[in-house]
């Protein structure tokens, strides 16, 4: 379990605020980069072909930009997903989320799979690097294997999905057991499927240190009304405070 408590603050600091449909607008990546400064998460996570004209609305804002590697499918070589990476890093991406190729995992080839993504670590330099090993679609040896490639190689995460894959998104399982496998050295970023407080808080409690959201307005109006009634619940039974989170 998490030795610490999950506020509202510390999920909007560990989030990454999401927008990653295709044949997104200039209008609608505004909007949407207006409303992550007005909920006050840390970061964003778009698709690579907008890091530039982010700049423009998050201009003197400490909000940061998170894009993707070999997205969604990871069946890209790796020289063309260190590509990826430096083109990412020399847009201005502050943290890269690099998709592993599925393949390799489930053939077992570690050395191919560590290869690839020092191959991303190296295009990336001192940017956070984030491993999305598609967690529903594996074995849990597989998971295990995968997430031990990825921390020989550097990476400073491994995350459980993309979102985009029918085989579902993150589940409290294989958080645990990447959190366990990893014993600490690497974050783990919970994505794929995450629309309520109660989700995010069991997923915390799992193990999972960062959130990849895209209904993140939501799930703080949820946390809100959940934090009320415990605090109305309190006060009608005379003990004079609420749980709060």
């Amino acid at each position: 379990m998490s030795p610490t408590a999950l506020t509202t603050g510390l999920f909007l600091a560990n989030a990454d605020h999401t927008l990653l449909a295709p044949g997104t607008t200039s209008a609608e990546l505004e909007t949407f980069l207006l409303a992550a400064r007005e909920l006050g998460v840390a970061r964003v996570c778009i698709s690579p072909t907008l890091i530039v004209e982010a700049a423009g609305p998050l201009r003197s804002s400490p909000v940061q930009v998170v894009t993707v590697v070999g997205f969604p499918s990871g069946v890209h070589a790796a020289e063309v997903k260190a590509a990826e990476a430096a083109q990412a890093v020399s847009d201005g991406a502050a943290e890269l989320d690099m998709v592993v190729n599925r393949g390799l995992v489930r053939a077992g080839d570690w050395a191919g799979v560590e290869a690839e993504i020092s191959a991303v670590r190296e295009a990336a330099t001192d940017r956070v690097l984030k491993v999305i090993l598609e967690t529903a679609a594996l074995s849990d040896a597989e998971i295990i294997g995968a997430c031990r490639a990825a921390e020989a190689a550097g990476a400073d995460f491994v995350k459980t999905s993309t979102g985009f894959d029918p085989a579902g998104g993150a589940s409290v399982h294989a958080v645990r057991l990447m959190a366990d496998t990893v014993g600490g050295r690497l974050g783990i970023k919970a994505s794929g499927g995450i629309r309520t407080a109660a989700a995010v808080r069991e997923l915390w409690t799992a193990g999972a240190t960062r959130f990849g959201v895209s209904g993140t307005a939501a799930i703080l109006a949820e946390w809100d009304d959940t934090a009320r009634a415990a605090s109305n619940t309190g006060s009608g039974s005379g003990s004079g405070s609420g749980s709060g989170y």
